[in-house]
């Protein structure tokens, strides 16, 4: 990648630690691989996709997105519709042809987030980067960028 390629993180930081490791993770690679990014925050993983359909929409898009979060299990269903929707979204901005990675935590319990967003060991921030980073040279390989 070079400097000009720039990534925007949108994060939702319902479960901020969790949230502010995923986007450590996410930062630092596409910092390694000479990407500039930009954070914004919104307030849950369901906002996610809405931002980046916003972005696209903008003068100015960016060349790819990275959507960072966590969706704990509770006792009703609205985790369903939460990760489902958020997913959805996603795919369908992917299927437009949008460049993305997809970090979103979808987790039984604070346990298994804390071991996704590990820094040091599997951080699901670094690797929705490297998914982000992958799309784009694909699709400038197939001149579509």
């Amino acid at each position: 990648m070079t400097d000009q390629t720039r990534v925007l993180i949108i994060a939702a930081p319902f479960y901020e630690d969790i949230t502010e490791q995923l986007v450590e993770g996410a930062t630092a690679h596409l910092k390694a691989q000479g990407a500039t990014s930009d954070v914004i925050e919104v307030p849950g993983a369901f906002e996610i996709p809405g931002v980046i359909a916003l972005a696209e929409a903008g003068k100015q898009p960016y060349d790819a997105y990275i959507g960072l979060g966590c969706v704990i299990r509770g006792e009703t269903s609205h985790y369903d519709y939460v990760c489902g929707e958020s997913a959805r979204g996603l795919m369908d901005l992917s299927m437009k042809g949008v460049c993305l990675g997809y970090g979103i935590l979808t987790v039984e319990n604070i346990r298994q987030a804390r071991v996704r967003a590990h820094i040091d060991q599997k951080n699901k921030g670094k690797d929705a980067a490297e998914a982000a980073l992958a799309m784009l040279a694909l699709k400038r390989k197939f001149g579509t960028a």
